[in-house]
């Protein structure tokens, strides 16, 4: 698969997913300080599933109406690069059939999905 990975995410989880053999885009080591309107722009026009930490893209799917071909938000407790990952690996999977084109809210315990 093909993860835009955002700057607040984090490079070991970058990291993990290269080793999975998925290709990745990292902004903390491409793009460093880029906006979330770009951010967003990019994964779409690149076909890109972001991947993020920052709920204002959230903001920027629902009331800005920016298109995309897949958001993985994750609103986590415990924000530490070991629990990130661990949380990919089961909703990867679990679900990877259905993030494409999905804005997905994923937590420790609970995973939503919102088709637009």
């Amino acid at each position: 698969m093909r993860f835009l990975v955002d700057e607040c995410t984090g490079r070991r989880v970058t990291q993990w997913l290269r080793q999975e053999g998925h290709e990745v885009f990292s902004v903390y080591e491409e793009a460093r300080g880029i906006s979330d309107k770009k951010i967003v722009s990019k994964a779409f026009a690149e076909n890109w599933i972001l991947i993020t930490n920052d709920k204002d893209f959230g903001e920027k799917v629902y009331r800005e109406k920016y298109p995309h071909h897949g958001i993985i938000l994750m609103r986590l407790k415990n924000e530490r690069s070991s629990n990130k990952i661990d949380v990919l690996r089961r909703l990867l999977s679990m679900y990877s059939h259905k993030l494409a084109d999905s804005f997905v809210v994923v937590t420790e315990s609970q995973v939503r999905f919102r088709n637009l």
